[in-house]
């Protein structure tokens, strides 16, 4: 067997054993880098010296690889913005930004649905992260969605599906290691993802709507002018953080990887000065739990990256780009075929470890074809974002069961039309880059 059957076999027994895929990926690398020299010492050609030697070597190149992995300072960015995210969540961002939608949507048919979409928009701008989103804005939408009527999966399933937006409007992690993983701008890919993400939520809000208004949901009270200055005065703080990040990325002030720092600071002083709602103390746990989150990413992208050298030392991306393209030569249909495989992947895979095993297979393709990298990026991070709400992974889906206490066999059933409006939105929007660059271009 080739370098990419073994490679395909050790990953899928490992996953089976149940090892986590971080530590998995790790252990196929090993394996399968050692298959030829211990083949060789049981065919007879290599004497057991030689095979000592021939693993130390490889187990030497491994480890090299390790380091230069872990060496660049555009990883700093990671630790930082998962911080920054759940140090916002804490601090009473989200029922700020939940009251500003509210202020203006409530009064809506189905506005409650329409609040809850709205409201992971805007905390998606803050915390990247979709379960965070998920878990952020449910806790404060599913409730009440109950107690005026709305069916809880129904409720679980809009909180779901729009905490995918978390991913896709900047700052992104997804985003973070997509540009760790090609070289691409950090800086431009969250300057790209402002307009996919806005379409993601107009897209959801129209079935939503129309279910809603099927199902008779009512609507809350109408808000006076008043009162909506008042709720906009109480969330202007939270909606400054992705002004500030990304205008200090394309004013020149600091960089991508500085920017993620810059959020750590803002998010502390918004959350223990101005709101009052974060106490030093929880700093502390704050840190902890964002250095777990950031141990796993850290280590799986090391392993990614060792396993992209190995696939690019064994020439398997160009020959997968080979195969692709004998279907079709035709760019449109390509990425079609690629938006389709990380549909797929990303049911099975959470998008960190779909990503930085992706992407460099990707991006040969993307080059070969002349299709912009930024673009595709983007295209990227909403197909895997959608695997957020599709089981058997759908880390989104998990966490508005456990907030709402609904079974999951309903809350699949209620997510499945708007899922299918995300994908539609995704193929359209594959076919019309120059909507998903306006941004970019303009300020490239």
């Amino acid at each position: 067997m080739g370098m990419g059957m073994w490679l395909t076999v050790f990953f899928v027994v490992f996953l089976l054993m149940g090892i986590p895929i971080a530590v998995a990926l790790g252990l196929t690398c090993i394996f399968a880098c050692l298959v030829d020299p211990i083949s060789g010492f049981f065919a007879g050609t290599l004497t057991s010296m030689d095979l000592y030697w021939e693993c130390t070597d490889i187990i030497s190149e491994l480890m090299q690889k390790t380091f230069n992995s872990s060496n660049g300072s555009a990883l700093m960015a990671i630790p930082f913005f998962i911080l920054a995210g759940n140090i916002m969540a804490s601090g009473g961002v989200s029922k700020r930004l939940v009251g500003l939608a509210e202020a203006f949507l409530g009064h809506v048919t189905g506005g409650l649905a329409l609040v809850a979409t709205v409201a992971s928009t805007f905390f998606g701008a803050v915390s990247g992260s979709a379960p965070a989103t998920t878990a952020a804005i449910g806790g404060v939408m599913i409730k009440p969605m109950e107690s005026s009527g709305y069916d809880p999966a129904f409720a679980g399933a809009v909180v779901a599906a729009s905490g995918t937006i978390g991913l896709i409007i900047p700052p992104s992690l997804t985003m973070v290691l997509y540009g760790v993983s090609t070289g691409v701008s950090i800086g431009d890919l969250f300057l790209g993802g402002i307009i996919p993400g806005i379409i993601i939520c107009l897209v959801l809000i129209i079935p939503e709507y129309l279910i809603s208004k099927k199902r008779g949901y009512k609507s809350a009270r109408k808000f006076t002018a008043a009162e909506r200055w008042a709720a906009f005065k109480n969330a202007v703080f939270a909606l400054m953080m992705p002004i500030i990040i990304l205008g200090g990325i394309y004013c020149g002030v600091f960089t991508p990887t500085e920017s993620a720092a810059v959020a750590v600071v803002y998010g502390i002083i918004v959350g223990i000065f101005v709101h009052k709602e974060l106490k030093w103390s929880d700093i502390y746990k704050l840190v902890l739990k964002s250095a777990r989150s950031t141990a796993v990413i850290m280590y799986l992208m090391i392993t990614a990256d060792i396993l992209s050298y190995i696939l690019v030392s064994h020439q398997i991306p160009q020959n997968l780009a080979a195969s692709i393209l004998t279907v079709s030569n035709n760019k449109l249909i390509v990425q079609m075929i690629m938006i389709a495989i990380l549909l797929v992947v990303g049911t099975f895979l959470n998008n960190s470890a779909a990503m930085v095993l992706l992407a460099p297979i990707f991006y040969p393709i993307l080059l070969s074809l002349q299709i912009d990298p930024l673009f595709f990026g983007i295209i990227m991070v909403i197909s895997l974002a959608i695997g957020h709400n599709t089981p058997p992974v759908g880390l989104c889906l998990f966490v508005a069961c456990d907030i709402g206490g609904v079974k999951l066999e309903r809350l699949v059933k209620e997510v499945a039309p708007l899922v299918l409006a995300m994908i539609a939105a995704t193929f359209v929007m594959n076919c019309f880059p120059q909507v998903v660059l306006f941004l970019p271009n303009l300020l490239r």
